[in-house]
């Protein structure tokens, strides 16, 4: 009897302590190392909870121009830049490409803006998936213990169904109605050189 009431009293704190949570991603590369995940409105509320957190966006500049941007973001630093010379058939698109100083470029900005081991970084970009839950793991690698992936980034996912079936219009930062805007603070802006 003891047992049982142990068993379900820890089993009510597990879920109180995870509730506030998105949940772990199915998709193997939107899932980090350090298994922390959040939907762009729980990301949101992180942001307004505790002044010391810290939203990053790792999108490209050209999608940034074309898409908009999340108003709190405070670091920018892309993980992959469109190539204009590598058009890729099988994509019917532009190639992407690492960005080779991403690295040492994030962790300037991070030092810069004073952010410690555990401080909340809660990393975005489009979707959630190929580029902030990687650069989650970079950031594992160098010791810090508080990264978020935004689960469904800042367009969010595709509909799928309707005349606008495969457009980005359901949740994500944009879609939940949370602060954005098409103009980007140029001290929070990624410039190449910096």
């Amino acid at each position: 009897m003891k047992t049982t009431i142990l068993a379900a009293g820890l089993l009510s704190c597990i879920c109180a302590v995870t509730a506030g949570a998105a949940e772990k991603p199915e998709k193997v590369s939107a899932q980090t190392n350090l298994d922390l995940y959040a939907t762009a409105s729980e990301a949101w509320e992180m942001l307004q909870k505790d002044s010391s957190a810290i939203l990053v966006d790792v999108r490209d500049p050209v999608e940034i121009k074309f898409t908009g941007f999340a108003s709190p973001t405070a670091i920018h630093v892309p993980w992959m830049i469109a190539n204009p010379r590598g058009w890729s058939d099988k994509k019917g698109s532009w190639a992407m490409v690492k960005n080779p100083q991403f690295e040492a470029q994030l962790s300037d900005r991070l030092s810069r803006a004073g952010v410690t081991k555990d401080t909340p970084i809660i990393m975005m970009c489009r979707s959630g998936s190929s580029r902030s839950a990687p650069a989650v793991n970079v950031l594992a690698a160098q010791g810090y213990r508080n990264v978020w992936t935004v689960v469904d980034g800042f367009e969010g996912s595709t509909l799928q169904e309707g005349r606008s079936k495969g457009v980005r219009a359901v949740n994500g930062w944009r879609n939940s109605g949370l602060p954005w805007s098409y103009k980007v603070d140029p001290a929070v802006a990624w410039h190449p050189s910096n």
